[in-house]
């Protein structure tokens, strides 16, 4: 490879003039890799937004230990255990404190519109914070009173009137579960794949709201530690002591747990990545599909170059500096679309949508391998080929 480079270095560039010659020809090839590139951008970038978006609320928990069902899935799929794990936990040394967690998804009617649609409703004790949410921590005192919550101003859909009022500490009602709520304040988390958005109570508020449920029926554990505690010891020694019927994590752990659902036990994951690799595979066609006919419309200029003694590394490496050429203008287009298109998106889903650095480098390098390999293949003929076939 090394001695490609050397060769597209010292000689004529051939592979410029030949694309820059057929200016119809290049502008269909850039417009070929640059919608290659923006479906491997929309792809990752939901990608991206599915394990974000789906990974908030454990991000946001402020725990060191999380105890949870062995038949949870993820957490709009948390099953069950009995609150005395909890008092169990407490027997290891270094455990502080172990706090009842609810979560359940419910379906509420929009308090303007009157629509119903499902968040997903969280109970917490008022009087500890569970969350690392500075404007959730400052109103855990409004949670005390009867049937009243915190609203995601993140939530998708239209609320634009009720965070208007909410957010000049105006009160308003709705229902849950035909039970009348009073929404009391605001704090930021934002939609996800599995819930449209989230509402805080206290854990006697969520009781009321699901009656058929027992207090002893948790759906996580948070489970706090001594200061100076290593996390990783006293969780395996938490493994080995409570019985099987409930699961042990660090909250690493447990976030990593919400992420390989949706990654691998959840099909959206592999369709954005069967999609990217579809982009792939079509951007390597296109791109084929140009440098072919390229080839075969120069083919007795190639047929010249070899009898007059030029190898075959010659010749791809003209061909293989059309295919970086290409690559990298189709790139540039291909980069800005998305950027419009994260935003229309993020707006229209109430998802975090948006371009990084690390997706940038990578599309950019999935395009110059989609495009040497397309030049490898369309030089086969001339590889293969004698000079005096080829006149």
């Amino acid at each position: 490879m090394s001695g490609i480079w050397q060769l597209i270095r010292r000689r004529t560039p051939l592979g410029w003039l030949q694309l820059s010659h057929e200016k119809g020809r290049l502008l269909v090839a850039l417009s070929g890799i640059a919608f290659a590139d923006v479906l491997m951008f929309m792809q990752l970038g939901f990608q991206n937004a599915l394990y974000d978006s789906n990974t908030r609320l454990n991000r946001s928990l402020q725990t060191d230990i999380v105890l949870l069902s062995p038949q949870a899935r993820n957490m709009q799929n948390l099953s069950t255990f009995s609150r005395r794990r909890l008092y169990q936990a407490m027997d290891i040394p270094g455990v502080k404190a172990a706090e009842p967690f609810y979560a359940n998804t419910i379906v509420w009617k929009h308090p303007q519109r009157r629509q119903e649609t499902t968040v997903q409703l969280v109970g917490l004790n008022p009087d500890h914070s569970a969350f690392n949410l500075p404007e959730v921590n400052q109103q855990l005192n409004k949670l005390k009173l009867p049937d009243t919550v915190l609203f995601d101003r993140g939530s998708r859909g239209n609320y634009s009137e009720t965070i208007a009022q909410l957010a000049q500490n105006k009160t308003m009602t709705t229902e849950v579960e035909r039970r009348t709520i009073t929404l009391a304040g605001l704090f930021t988390l934002g939609a996800s794949f599995g819930a449209d958005g989230t509402l805080i109570t206290s854990d006697q508020n969520f009781l009321l709201m699901f009656p058929r449920r027992e207090a002893a029926s948790i759906s996580l554990g948070l489970v706090y530690l001594a200061p100076g505690a290593d996390p990783q010891q006293i969780a395996a020694a938490m493994k080995s002591y409570l019985p099987n019927d409930v699961q042990v994590m660090t909250h690493a752990e447990f976030i990593q747990f919400e992420e390989n659902y949706w990654k691998s036990a959840s099909p959206i994951g592999f369709i954005f990545g069967l999609g990217t690799a579809m982009a792939f595979v079509v951007g390597v066609v296109i791109v084929y599909q140009v440098l072919s006919t390229d080839v075969n419309a120069h083919l007795k200029e190639y047929a010249t170059f070899k009898a007059m003694g030029y190898n075959n590394a010659y010749l791809l490496s003209v061909v293989f500096e059309e295919a970086v050429i290409l690559a990298v203008l189709g790139f540039v287009p291909g980069t800005i679309l998305p950027l419009g298109l994260y935003a229309l998106a993020a707006q229209a889903t109430a998802l975090p949508l948006y371009m990084t650095v690390t997706r940038a480098i990578l599309v950019l390098i999935l395009t110059l391998i989609m495009c040497g390999l397309s030049g490898v293949i369309a030089t086969r003929k001339l590889q293969s080929a004698d000079p005096a076939d080829m006149f």
